[in-house]
């Protein structure tokens, strides 16, 4: 599979006419700031706090693209909190969903395949492995985000 073929599938994962369903911009489309930042269940996540673990992993995915080394995140950082919960905040967290998946598709498509076999800095997995990772770990995200939504 090439750069192009992996970009498209995040691409789609986030913006929608993919084969699975919604894709998250589409879930997240009507979807105000009270539903996101309820929790379904005493320690489960909230759907806010699922779309800024996602952020945070395309922007990190981003980054070791670019050469960076980083080899796991402390949970802070992996499940941040959104703090403020005003609509104005959802809005925000939102749009840092949009430009965090729409600069990892930018890297991608510039990221030479002659590299995607490479191993990842600090990691035992190549490149190929981690952007197919991404997506998966979106989509994954996407259906935990249509079920909440569905249960609330």
């Amino acid at each position: 599979m090439t750069t192009l073929q992996i970009a498209d599938q995040l691409q789609r994962a986030y913006h929608g006419n993919a084969w699975h369903g919604p894709a998250l911009r589409e879930l997240l489309a009507d979807l105000p700031s009270r539903t996101a930042a309820r929790r379904p269940l005493a320690g489960a996540h909230t759907i806010w706090e699922i779309v800024l673990h996602i952020s945070r992993w395309e922007d990190v995915v981003c980054r070791r693209l670019a050469g960076e080394r980083i080899v796991s995140l402390p949970p802070e950082e992996d499940w941040p909190l959104p703090g403020d919960t005003t609509p104005a905040a959802w809005r925000k967290t939102l749009l840092g969903l949009r430009r965090s998946n729409s600069a990892l598709v930018k890297a991608i498509r510039r990221f030479p395949a002659r590299r995607l076999n490479e191993t990842v800095p600090g990691k035992k997995h190549t490149f190929e492995h981690m952007l197919h990772g991404v997506t998966q770990h979106d989509l994954y995200h996407a259906g935990q985000i249509a079920l909440l939504k569905r249960a609330q």
